[in-house]
């Protein structure tokens, strides 16, 4: 089943006939995305890999009402009006690769997807994949492959790193959802946990944070009520305080958003700490009883 994304969902884009969007494009339709349409104001009527353009999402989902997801490619500057306008049209879930966005912005868009009932993931994430079912965004193909782990994490290195590793101990992943490296973003760990919690195909779930921001601190009281088991990994446990490293959400900042007190927050609450990538198939196998 997996969550977010899957076999039978139509996705539009919107920034398409950018360079980045339109590799993008082609890479996600190589994997058997159905990308149904794409929004770039004032190319209407062209074509980018053979998706048709409109002016606006509206005349987008006119065409085809059955979209439901959108990914977000235009410059941080325009990504607040083009997420609303998605959330406005009726898209179900928008997933932002833009970076960089500025935190008004995002704190505004997060209301009002709030409002509508949307999901967004990001800003700056690399997207969402379904392996063998569907990708949105620019997730390495190569890195994943179907089974039954959920994945979550902050960056998207990591979470190719977890896809590997899991994939090498013969698991495989149900979704991987890069949460997004911005300071303020759409979508936190509760709200992707609660989706795989609720998945009849996903059995552990691997949730990668690192420092910086409170969003695996807020987390954690949730996962103590979850029946599936949750693995854990924090990035930069080395990094010294009111240092930024990566991410711009990526800095310590006083007592919160430092690693220990993430892993704490964590630990406390029922997750399975890995101290390194290599440890997360093994305490997802311990877990599971697989082995």
């Amino acid at each position: 089943m997996a969550i977010l994304i899957d076999n039978n969902t139509k996705t539009i884009v919107q920034g398409i006939t950018g360079a980045n969007a339109a590799l993008h494009t082609k890479l996600m339709l190589e994997y058997g995305t159905k990308i149904v349409g794409g929004v770039t104001p004032g190319k209407g009527g062209q074509r980018v890999e053979g998706v048709p353009v409109y002016d606006t999402v509206a005349q987008c989902l006119k065409e085809h009402p059955d979209a439901t997801v959108s990914s977000i490619w235009v410059p941080a500057r325009f990504a607040k009006e083009a997420i609303l306008e998605a959330i406005d049209a009726g898209i179900k879930v928008v997933v932002v690769i833009t970076e960089r966005i500025p935190i008004h912005d995002m704190l505004y868009v997060r209301e009002k997807a709030k409002e509508k009932g949307v999901t967004v993931i990001g800003g700056n994430t690399p997207g969402v994949i379904s392996p063998g079912k569907c990708l949105v965004g620019m997730l390495p193909k190569i890195a994943f492959q179907p089974g039954r782990v959920g994945t979550v994490a902050r960056s998207g290195a990591v979470t190719y790193y977890i896809a590997n590793s899991l994939n090498l101990a013969g698991l495989g992943e149900s979704t991987s959802v890069g949460l997004g490296g911005d300071p303020i973003l759409g979508s936190n760990f509760e709200d992707i946990l609660k989706l795989f919690e609720q998945d009849p195909e996903t059995d552990a779930i691997v949730m990668a944070g690192e420092i910086g921001g409170v969003y695996e601190e807020l987390a954690a009281p949730y996962i103590k009520q979850m029946k599936k088991p949750v693995i854990a990994y924090i990035t930069g446990k080395s990094a010294p305080q009111g240092k930024r490293l990566g991410h711009a959400g990526a800095i310590i900042e006083g007592n919160m958003g430092t690693a220990d007190s993430k892993i704490e927050a964590l630990k406390n609450n029922g997750a399975l700490i890995a101290e390194t990538l290599s440890e997360i198939p093994v305490l997802v196998k311990k877990a599971l009883r697989i082995g």
